[in-house]
């Protein structure tokens, strides 16, 4: 069937675009410049998409342009190849609702749906008919969205970035690395949670414990991180990271992948969608597996970390204090670095490496 001359099919919304004869428009808050499409709204909106489709009507969706700026919107929309208009959910009230029935006068209005604030409003008492949610005096009405066509389950990504750490100085890839990273994450099709590992018992919006923080942490999917402890909590609670160094040549994220055996990790230098898709489809398939066998590997006593040295450290005799001054530097002029006697290991470059 050939398209409409003042229908652009890539533009609209519903596999009845392209039917001929009456047409339906759908609208809602949604549809305004200056309005907002939430979740609830817009499974509303499937929901009655679902009916007419099932119905055979005809029908288009207008979009604000800044939620869906490919979409059809109400600058393109021509009244006169709509014989009926339908408002979906939200309340009904204010002016941009009132407009429509100046716009579309000619149009079958109707409200599906939605709350009545003032019976008496023109928003309200413009329309041919109200099939409320609810309002004064009225049966509430289970919302649309309950009956919505269920979608298939996304993945659920935590994000845990940062933009400090100012002592890596000229080695800082911060800025660019989570410009870079959230630019991605915004065009994947997966429920992004944004995390801060900082806890604080003051602010309701962060976690005040290790505790609360590890209960986000196992209920995620795959976490996104280019944080120390954005990677190693996440490889505790089972769940695969994908991790970026933000220090260029390599720092402490880097070396936290080598001592524990993550392969999903991409330097700042080689940091690019191919990279981090790739890990990301590794991550959410085989990635799964290992990210719990790292949980079981850290949960064994065997697993050595820098904890396990300490008593030893402990029972080395202090130096004697200096009769007056700073305190005597230890033997041999610097600290001894590591587990091992000095010389017996070669050394992980902990340092950021010259470019």
């Amino acid at each position: 069937m050939a398209a409409r001359a003042d229908v652009v099919p890539d533009r609209l919304t519903g596999p009845s675009a392209l039917l001929t004869g009456p047409r339906t428009l759908l609208t809602g808050w949604f549809s305004f410049s200056d309005g907002e499409a939430t979740a609830g709204d817009v499974l509303a909106l499937r929901r009655v998409q679902d009916v007419l489709d099932r119905a055979g009507l005809a029908h288009d969706t207008v979009w604000s342009p800044g939620f869906r700026a490919d979409a059809l919107h109400f600058e393109d929309v021509r009244p006169a190849n709509y014989t009926r208009l339908v408002f979906v959910c939200g309340p009904l009230h204010g002016p941009q609702v009132a407009d429509l029935h100046r716009r579309f006068a000619h149009c079958l209005r109707i409200a599906v749906g939605t709350s009545v604030v003032d019976p008496g409003a023109p928003a309200v008492t413009g329309f041919h008919r109200v099939l409320h949610r609810d309002g004064p005096g009225l049966d509430p009405v289970r919302d649309l969205s309950a009956r919505a066509p269920a979608d298939s389950v996304r993945p659920v990504v935590g994000v845990v970035l940062t933009h400090g750490q100012d002592e890596y100085g000229p080695y800082r890839r911060h800025d660019e690395v989570a410009s870079l990273v959230t630019r991605w994450l915004g065009g994947r099709d997966c429920a992004r949670v944004e995390l801060e590992t900082r806890l604080d018992a003051r602010d309701w919006r962060l976690c005040a414990t290790p505790a609360q923080f590890d209960s986000v942490l196992g209920r995620l999917d795959l976490v996104v991180t280019d944080r120390l402890h954005g990677l190693v909590l996440s490889l505790r609670a089972g769940v695969p990271a994908l991790a970026i160094d933000p220090v260029a040549g390599g720092a402490k994220v880097t070396a936290q992948a080598h001592a524990c055996d993550w392969p999903a990790l991409v330097p700042a230098e080689r940091l690019d969608v191919r990279q981090l898709e790739r890990w990301w489809d590794w991550c959410l398939t085989s990635g799964r597996v290992t990210a719990r066998h790292s949980r079981v590997r850290f949960a064994e006593d065997g697993v050595p970390d820098s904890a396990d040295a300490l008593v030893e450290a402990l029972a080395e005799e202090p130096p004697a204090p200096p009769a007056r001054g700073p305190a005597a530097p230890p033997p041999g002029g610097a600290p001894r670095l590591g587990g091992d006697p000095p010389g017996t290991r070669e050394p992980f470059p902990l340092r950021p490496r010259e470019e």
